[in-house]
């Protein structure tokens, strides 16, 4: 039987452990920090594309090594390993051209935000200084054609 000095001394150090539990889990940094995404996502179809190459890349892959095992062991099972490992690299490789292909027909299609270049950006400066500073020059010789009088029929 505990008496009341011990269970107070008891219930005293968890709220001590408790305090420290606290303490320690406020210094130790979070678990898990969320961070803003580098890149943009991939758009579906060149996403379903990748997919799908890296699965038929990943089996391509264990089957070149089953057919490499398998031949170190001189098990009959190597010559039609290595015949459809290179079925399988053919389909690899058209899986990892697929992906390109259908990256570059979505770009075609849906169009691609690109940032200009600097030469790009600074002759379309220098137009469209030249073509402010022509309309300038025009208005001003307007203002003077007007202000002469010559073309006007009657002026008192």
């Amino acid at each position: 039987m505990m008496g009341t000095a011990e269970r107070h001394r008891e219930s005293w150090g968890g709220q001590h452990q408790e305090r420290e539990q606290r303490e320690t889990a406020e210094q130790r940094p979070p678990l898990w920090v969320e961070e803003p995404a580098r890149r943009r996502r991939l758009p579906d179809p060149v996403r379903t594309a990748a997919v799908r190459a890296v699965i038929i890349v990943a089996l391509t892959l264990v089957q070149a090594m089953v057919a490499f095992l398998a031949a170190l062991a001189g098990s009959w099972l190597s010559f039609p390993m290595v015949l459809s490992s290179v079925a399988s690299t053919v389909a690899a490789t058209w899986g990892v051209l697929d992906v390109w292909v259908t990256r570059q027909v979505w770009n075609q299609r849906n169009g691609v935000v690109s940032m200009p270049s600097s030469t790009a950006r600074r002759l379309r400066r220098e137009r469209r200084r030249a073509r402010r500073e022509a309309r300038a020059v025009a208005r001003g010789k307007d203002r003077i054609h007007g202000r002469s009088g010559s073309g006007q029929l009657s002026h008192s």
